[in-house]
C-alpha cells in the first residue's frame, strides 16, 4: 500500500508534539531538594526523644509515615482524642509528625488551653480535650503562641524548610507539613491529609492560591 507524503509528515508532527509532551511532563514530576537551589537546611538543635535525628527531620519522618498509610479521610469525635490509624484529618498528620519526635502535641495543647481558654476561639464553649487538639484554629492559636512565624510568601523558597507546618484559609481550614522535596521552582512539596491520592504532594502554590497561607511556623 502506498502512504502519502503528507500523511508521513502528519504523523511525524504528532510524534514530535507527543514526545515533547511526555518528556515536559517527566520533568515536571521530577523531584528537587535543598541542595539543587544552594539552599541551606535548617536543622533542629533539639532531638527531644534522642533518637539520633533532630525534631525537624523527625517531623517529616512522622508526616512521612502518615502519608504512606494514608489513612481514610474521616472526619470524626472519638473518646479520648485519637483516631485509628486508618483514619483522620488533616490535623492528625500534624500530630503524628510530632509524636514521632517525641511530643504528644494532644498534652501540650491541653495544657494551653487550660491555662489561656480565652486565647482560643475553636472551642465548642468549654474545652474538650476529646477533639481541641484535632481544630486547626486551635493549632493556630498554640502555633502563634509557640512557634516562630515566618513567612507566608511560598515563592521565598530558602525561607520554606523541612519540618515546619503551614496553615490555609481565612478561617484556618487546612493546615500541613513542609516536605524535604522541592519541584522545579524549588518550592516544596506539602504533607497533608485532604483525602487526596498522593499524600505528599507539589500542591502548596495550589492550596495558596486557593485559600491563601494564614500562618507558616518552626517549631
Amino acid at each position: 500500500m502506498k502512504i502519502n507524503n503528507k500523511y508521513l509528515i502528519i504523523m511525524g508532527v504528532f510524534f514530535v508534539i507527543a514526545t515533547i509532551l511526555f518528556y515536559n511532563d517527566l520533568s515536571n514530576k521530577k523531584v528537587y531538594s535543598a541542595k539543587d537551589f544552594n539552599i541551606k537546611v535548617i536543622k533542629s538543635e533539639i532531638d527531644y526523644n534522642n533518637n539520633g535525628i533532630d525534631d525537624y527531620s523527625d517531623f517529616v519522618i512522622g508526616a512521612r509515615k502518615d502519608a504512606t498509610n494514608k489513612p481514610t479521610y474521616k472526619s470524626a469525635y472519638y473518646g479520648g482524642g485519637y483516631p485509628p490509624e486508618n483514619e483522620g484529618v488533616c490535623t492528625d498528620t500534624i500530630w503524628r509528625a510530632f509524636k514521632e519526635a517525641g511530643y504528644l502535641l494532644k498534652d501540650m495543647i491541653d495544657e494551653d488551653i487550660k491555662n489561656n481558654e480565652k486565647l482560643y476561639p475553636g472551642l465548642d464553649k468549654v474545652a474538650d480535650p476529646n477533639i481541641d487538639f484535632r481544630r486547626v484554629p486551635n493549632l493556630k492559636v498554640f502555633f502563634d503562641r509557640h512557634a516562630m512565624s515566618l513567612t507566608k510568601d511560598p515563592k521565598r523558597i530558602e525561607e520554606w524548610q523541612p519540618g515546619d507546618v503551614v496553615i490555609f484559609g481565612k478561617n484556618y481550614k487546612h493546615i500541613a507539613i513542609v516536605s524535604d522535596k522541592r519541584n522545579k521552582k524549588g518550592i516544596p512539596f506539602i504533607i497533608h491529609n485532604a483525602g487526596q491520592r498522593n499524600r505528599e504532594e507539589n500542591a502548596l502554590l495550589k492550596w495558596h492560591k486557593q485559600h491563601g497561607i494564614s500562618g507558616h511556623y518552626r517549631f
